[in-house]
């Protein structure tokens, strides 16, 4: 009879510890890792032959916002598909528990925006069993899982609860308020929570905005109640905290609650992501992390920004101009008002102006020529006109041909097209050195995934890949060794996932078999397969032989095998 569930034979196993990498074989039963070393094919039910290829952890993915497509995709693609395992969400503040019954659509209407996850869908997706976030942890648990899931507490459904969004945007809380959401705040963490999450971005800059243009009911947050939830999670005494926002309030709400922070994000000089730009240098930053950790002793990570960027965008519904006051009061309102307002010459003026004084679309850093006109809508008016005259030009071309502003010969294609018309960016490439610097930083952690939001705009969830590929095969800036720490176990410890991100006998199998000659990205691509028939960017992975979540195979050469085991981790443990 056989000894072993499955073994996987022959592979380079690189534990996630930075141990040097060794040839052994791993056995697997009942979920967990029995043997690493030599084993026998014939004592398993199931072999799989990892002659040349790399075995590690599955990967940590600490920043996503899969808090609803947990609910109608159970192993969180892209990231299932990228070789993550486990999965944080609650990420910046934002989620759905506590809420009550009659708000359920004004939170998912501030998802809609601020994480670009259509409303449509959200609202035929989700099953809503819940009011309590205790019993959104119970949900979750009940909910299939191709992947293992922790979450933080986020704040701004604490403010929702209690307050109701839009009356705490209008005054600050009162002490009593506070001391509920607190002690909401400590029930959520009893339940299994791993945390809690902010957003704290201000009003100016900020592209993460609710659904009518203004500041998150957490961008203004004063000082004291900064204070308060952070001295709640030093009473509980475990935990660690998210936020994006300052460095220096990461620094504060590190050094009063005695507990770990997560700051979003670190990013290359001149690199950009769904957050928008740098605010410091990153050598600034790394400077100051250093300041922070070292001759401080407070506990402050940096989660980094480790993909180049691109982006495709429609003016249907796009939030990331939101910094640019002109832009964001064009892209607010239906689709056919907004396109009223782009039409609008009056209107245009403000947005060449802030073309011709920062250079580049949106002064954000594109070459206004590079931008092309990526596809039209068959259902747009005059569709088959409009793709043969425009599909696959750039903007410049465009521009050039019709003797118009650049802005101009963007914008009338979108209006003739009912905005049914996706643009693409050049890729924004970051500089090796400059990615060694900030991916090899004593506190970083590779990522800003942000799977499961944004899935319009961008496709970041790719990023475990585009590391083992791109950056190490093609680029050298790590050893593999260091990577899969960087990955997995060095993330696990800064979430408080206990017993997971690395390999040892006796813990949970999550395990990834991967070609280090091909691991790659594929083509991005435009699928309709979220509820209500809605669409998104993805990309799937190349070069994964497999992916195995508590010792059940996930993905064969990345196709799904339908297995979902799964686990919810409260408190950081199953």
């Amino acid at each position: 009879m056989p000894r072993y569930d499955l073994i996987i034979k022959g592979g380079t196993v690189i534990d996630g510890l930075q141990t040097p990498r060794y040839r052994a074989d791993v056995g697997i039963v009942d979920g967990r890792i029995a043997q690493i070393g030599r084993i026998d094919a014939a004592d398993g039910t199931e072999v799989v032959d990892a002659t040349g290829r790399i075995v590690a952890p599955g990967v940590v993915d600490l920043h996503t916002h899969y808090d609803s497509q947990l609910f109608w995709d159970p192993w969180c693609t892209m990231s299932g598909w990228h070789g993550v395992t486990s999965v944080v969400i609650g990420n910046c503040g934002f989620g759905f528990a506590p809420c009550k019954p009659e708000d359920q659509d004004r939170a998912m209407l501030s998802l809609s925006r601020n994480e670009a996850v259509p409303l449509a869908t959200m609202r035929e997706g989700m099953p809503w069993d819940w009011e309590t976030f205790p019993e959104f942890l119970d949900s979750v648990d009940r909910a299939p899982k191709g992947v293992n899931v922790m979450t933080f507490v986020p704040l701004a459904p604490l403010y929702g609860y209690v307050v109701g969004i839009d009356e705490a945007k209008d005054r600050r809380v009162t002490e009593a308020e506070l001391e509920q959401m607190c002690e909401l705040l400590i029930e959520g963490m009893e339940a299994g929570a791993c945390g809690w999450s902010v957003q704290i971005a201000g009003d100016v800059g900020n592209v993460q905005l609710d659904h009518d243009g203004t500041p998150m009911v957490t961008d203004l947050m004063p000082e004291n109640e900064v204070l308060a939830f952070s001295h709640a999670l030093r009473e509980v005494g475990r935990g660690t905290t998210q936020i994006t926002g300052e460095l220096e309030t990461a620094a504060l709400i590190a050094r009063e609650s005695g507990r770990p922070n997560i700051w979003n994000a670190l990013l290359a000089d001149g690199a950009l992501n769904q957050h928008g730009s740098a605010r410091t240098s990153h050598g600034e930053a790394l400077q100051r992390l250093k300041e922070l950790n070292e001759d401080e002793g407070v506990r402050v990570y940096a989660q980094a920004l480790t993909t180049n960027f691109a982006s495709e965008f429609t003016f249907e519904e796009y939030n990331l101009l939101d910094a640019i006051p002109c832009w964001k009061e064009a892209l607010l309102g239906t689709v056919e008002e907004k396109r009223v307002k782009l039409a609008d010459p009056e209107r245009r003026v403000a947005m060449k102006q802030i073309h011709d004084d920062r250079g580049g679309l949106f002064g954000a850093g594109y070459p206004q020529s590079e931008i092309k006109v990526h596809w039209i809508s068959s259902d747009a008016p005059d569709a088959q006109r409009l793709k043969e005259t425009y599909e696959g030009f750039t903007i410049g071309e465009i521009a050039d041909r019709e003797g118009k502003h650049p802005v101009d010969a963007m914008l009338d294609v979108a209006v003739a097209g009912a905005l049914m018309v996706g643009f693409a960016t050049p890729m924004l490439i970051t500089p090796p050195e400059a990615m060694k610097e900030i991916a090899t930083s004593t506190m970083a952690l590779p990522g800003i995934s942000d799977g499961g939001a944004h899935t319009k705009f961008v496709t970041t969830a790719r990023y475990p890949s585009e590391l083992l590929g791109y950056w190490i095969r093609e680029h050298e800036i790590m050893s593999l060794e260091e990577a899969h720490w960087r990955l997995s176990a060095y993330p696990a410890q800064a979430a408080g996932l206990r017993d997971r991100g690395y390999l040892r006998e006796g813990l949970p199998a999550d395990i990834i078999v991967y070609d280090p000659e091909t691991v790659d990205s594929g083509p991005q691509e435009r699928v309709w397969d979220y509820p209500a028939g809605e669409w998104r960017l993805i990309q799937k992975a190349i070069g994964y032989d497999r992916i195995i979540v508590n010792g059940q195979t996930t993905f064969i050469d990345g196709e799904c095998t339908q297995a979902t085991p799964g686990l919810l981790l409260r408190h950081g443990t199953d």
